[in-house]
């Protein structure tokens, strides 16, 4: 048997076949460990009242004029949130979101993230 396998090993071809099948295994096996998708999240998500409510006092700003949040929680409590306005951006805008929405969710400032849109 030992000596079958030196001798098919030594026949370029048969080696160049052996390889190539061992490939095919490993990527079919890689396939099927990593390629399975899963039903992929469509990308909508449904702001929670809080959110809303939020989004509602924000875009009551001067300088802001529609808002998106996105609160994280962690065992029911807040633990940041994000913030994306369209509207005039500078550095009192940013401030007048970042604190009242730390006031609102009870966090700290730098738990805040606020981005302006890219919806001009």
């Amino acid at each position: 048997m030992k000596e079958a396998l030196k001798k098919l090993w030594e026949n370029k071809t048969a080696r160049i076949l052996l390889i190539a099948l061992i490939a095919l295994a490993l990527l079919l096996g890689c396939w099927f460990v990593f390629g399975k998708t899963e039903d992929a999240p469509t990308g909508t998500y449904a702001p929670t009242a809080q959110e809303e409510r939020i989004g509602a006092l924000l875009s009551e700003v001067e300088g802001v004029e529609r808002v998106t949040v996105m609160v994280t929680e962690e065992d029911g409590v807040p633990v940041s949130a994000v913030v994306v306005f369209d509207g005039e951006d500078g550095i009192l805008v940013r401030l007048r979101i970042t604190q009242i929405t730390a006031n609102a969710l009870n966090l700290a400032d730098n738990r805040i993230y606020v981005y302006p849109s890219d919806k001009k």
